[in-house]
């Protein structure tokens, strides 16, 4: 017992020196700012504390929860409506050994459909075709994917609408210098502390589905991206930069509306429909994430900040988060206007780069037709590997 008393008091100065680590005043705050500043408010006014940050794991599961609700009760209906099925994936025949050989390479080589031909007595053909029928029983459904999308466009469409409401009537959002004013000592409005915490809770559950949605080509991407996410949320949340925060997260809501649109519209087979949206997403996606965003609040933070406030550690920090997601946004931005210009010089969305790992290949689908003898294969009938089928989201 002695000992055990003798830890727990060894462990407390441990403790308290890694809390008082992590939340330096140096760190978080500019210079002449405690945490004391931000303790006592007047009577009627709030200010952001640190620990509301930990409120959002929760509410991740609970948004976890609702989205399972919503794709059963309100997406699947809608997809039944538009006829859009789940469809039952043709079944490969068993087979143990190229099971095994599938769980740890989904395309064999050249090499390895040889050693298989000998091994099985099977012709190469055919052991391909057992590939692609095998992959095809692990590719979501259209179903499925549109259900994700409508869940995300629900999402983007009522918290933009949320935040543009608030916004509208904000001074910060007509003259950005207003961020920095009184900086960090400024109020917390309720509008604020929700847009904050749903925003955050959502990018939780996203970073949590991603593990079991739908696998795509940038998936190291997206991690970045939602990581970087999270540390922008949690820290301008943390050190009270909320004025500005809410003017990235709004900005990067607004064109992600119109890509989920245009996702919908594609698994709905409404072509130009979803061409059209496409297009608008790209002109705005160009205008809000490489405009907007870079010379406006990214200028906001660096520049008008650095005037009025001074510079300090966080903000260092801050600045390198807002850069890696202005990178991201140069990436993507080629990605997609590859597709839009596809989309307006040939009539219809094109293939995506970066769509889901499993989605048919031009080569599978020259194969399967290649059955069809002289045959040309239709191209208004492979509407179904149009670029929407990737993932393009957020933030």
């Amino acid at each position: 017992m002695g000992f055990l008393a003798i830890a727990e008091c060894s462990c407390l100065p441990m403790t308290s020196s890694i809390s008082a680590w992590i939340w330096s005043e140096r760190f978080w705050l500019p210079e002449n700012v405690s945490w004391a500043s931000l303790e006592d408010p007047p009577p009627g006014v709030d200010y952001p504390r640190p620990g509301h940050i930990l409120y959002a794991l929760p509410l991740a599961v609970g948004v976890l929860l609702i989205r399972q609700l919503f794709e059963r009760l309100v997406a699947k209906p809608c997809a039944h409506i538009l006829r859009i099925q789940a469809g039952v994936p043709r079944q490969a025949q068993p087979n143990a050994v190229l099971e095994k050989l599938y769980q740890s390479k989904t395309r064999p080589d050249t090499r390895q459909v040889e050693e298989l031909s000998k091994r099985l007595d099977w012709d190469e053909r055919k052991i391909q075709r057992w590939f692609r029928i095998r992959r095809s029983q692990d590719r979501p459904s259209t179903q499925k994917k549109f259900c994700e999308s409508m869940w995300r466009f629900s999402f983007y469409l009522v918290i933009f609408i949320y935040a543009i409401s608030h916004l509208w009537v904000s001074p910060w959002m007509w003259d950005t210098r207003q961020c920095w004013y009184n900086y960090p000592v400024q109020p917390l409005s309720p509008g604020q502390y929700n847009y904050y915490m749903a925003e955050l809770a959502f990018y939780w559950s996203l970073m949590f589905s991603q593990f079991t949605d739908i696998k795509r080509k940038d998936f190291l991407i997206m991690l970045v991206h939602h990581l970087a996410t999270i540390c922008l949320i949690t820290f301008s949340y943390g050190n009270n930069m909320l004025r500005a925060g809410t003017l990235v997260m709004c900005v990067h809501d607004a064109s992600d509306i119109f890509l989920e649109a245009a996702k919908l519209a594609n698994y709905a087979k409404y072509q130009r429909l979803c061409d059209g949206l496409f297009v608008v997403f790209s002109i705005k996606f160009f205008l809000t994430r490489l405009v907007i965003f870079p010379f406006w609040i990214i200028y906001s933070v660096m520049f008008e900040s650095w005037e009025i406030v001074g510079p300090y550690r966080a903000w260092w920090l801050l600045n390198g988060f807002l850069l890696v997601l202005q990178v991201l946004h140069i990436i993507w931005f080629y990605l997609i206007s590859r597709i839009a210009i596809k989309a307006i010089f040939k009539g219809k969305v094109a293939k995506d780069d970066r769509s889901d790992v499993d989605s048919s290949s031009d080569e599978d689908i020259s194969s399967s037709n290649s059955q069809n003898s002289n045959q040309t294969p239709n191209l208004n009938d492979r509407r179904h590997t149009g670029a929407l089928n990737g993932n393009t989201h957020d933030h």
